[in-house]
């Protein structure tokens, strides 16, 4: 199977805090990856940093056989948008959800290439058939639904681009457990094709037995099931920047 994300001997962190102590990890196409920990331990740090939004950060992450890690000590998100147009998707912790606009302006927004904004009307009915509660509601001011709703908006927001990893950062977050069960349902349901998943819970059962792999995370170090190598980091001609 194709290596969607390879990451080799990562660190990463905030001002003077280090989060993530050498992290190795393969994820391969096809892949759902549950990663499970508590709050403070490092799980949105490690999808910040695959996305570039750390402080700082040192080590190999490969996105599709593309170098977009490497050592960093400022400029957090210089290169995101880079690294979201070679196929990655990022629906943060929280939602980040601007109250005022509506749910179709939410969903046009996650279409952010161009191939993905001229075809967003088709896009948005492919979300709305995973999420079919939003189709009463995308002309709402997203300020106005519930909980699991605006969950729902940022997850189809994460949806509309062409994403080959999609990174989903505590999805039950603050959610009561049916609606919980329902979201994880339906981020099952979605045909992956040869792009791959990793979905970071606090919650080990909402994920026990539906993804490939579940792998632990305790004070920034994996534990168990990550696929590890002891590869030299290398600078390759192909690096992002």
């Amino acid at each position: 199977m194709t290596d969607i994300l390879r990451i080799v001997g990562l660190s990463a962190g905030y001002g003077p805090l280090g989060v993530l102590h050498g992290i190795n990890l393969t994820v391969r196409a096809g892949e759902r990856i549950g990663i499970i920990g508590l709050n403070g331990h490092g799980k949105s740090t490690l999808l910040r940093a695959i996305a570039g939004l750390t402080g700082w950060q040192s080590g190999s992450i490969k996105l599709n056989g593309v170098e977009i890690g490497g050592t960093r000590s400022q400029g957090s998100g210089r290169y995101t948008h880079q690294i979201v147009r070679m196929g990655l998707a990022l629906m943060p912790q929280g939602d980040a959800l601007f109250h005022g606009l509506s749910v179709a302006d939410h969903l046009d927004s996650g279409a952010y290439t161009s191939r993905a904004w001229r075809e967003r009307k088709q896009r948005r009915e492919h979300v709305l058939g995973i999420f079919p509660p939003l189709q009463k509601l995308l002309g709402q001011p997203v300020g106005k639904l519930s909980g699991g709703e605006r969950r729902m908006v940022s997850l189809a927001r994460g949806l509309m681009d062409d994403a080959k990893l999609l990174l989903i950062d505590e999805p039950s977050l603050g959610l009561a457990p049916k609606i919980s069960k329902s979201l994880i349902e339906a981020l099952m349901q979605i045909d992956l094709k040869d792009g791959a998943m990793v979905i970071a819970e606090q919650n080990l059962s909402l994920l026990d037995g539906k993804v490939t792999r579940l792998i632990g995370l305790h004070a920034g170090k994996l534990k168990g099931g990550a696929t590890t190598t002891d590869a030299p980091l290398t600078d390759p001609p192909n690096r992002l920047h």
